[in-house]
């Protein structure tokens, strides 16, 4: 089992968390080509649904690839494979925090 979560932990790694940052920021430069699109068009008065569908488009690949990268977190913990060990939140530390005594002034 150990051999089949270090080849998952590693096409995570090396693959697929690459390959989401990537379309993340195409995504992303697709927004910003589509909102500099939209204000020239403006500018001259004319109404620019292609910049508006740029926008449209960017936005929903940004919103996949959050949704993946959220699906790929979810099968990690689901199936305890630890393969996104390094981020996320830790949710044990947090319940082991402890307040100061006098921080509610009592």
């Amino acid at each position: 089992m150990q051999a089949t979560s270090d080849l998952i932990g590693r096409f995570v790694t090396y693959i697929l968390n690459p390959l989401i940052l990537l379309i993340f920021a195409a995504g992303f430069f697709l927004f910003m080509y589509g909102l500099v699109k939209f204000m020239f068009a403006l500018r001259s008065g004319a109404p620019s649904q292609d910049g508006k569908q740029h926008m449209l488009w960017g936005i929903v690949g940004m919103f996949i690839m959050v949704s993946v990268e959220g699906i790929i977190y979810m099968i990690d913990s689901t199936f305890n494979l630890q393969v996104m060990s390094g981020g996320g939140v830790d949710i044990g530390r947090i319940q082991n925090i402890n307040t100061p005594a006098n921080f509610f002034g009592e």
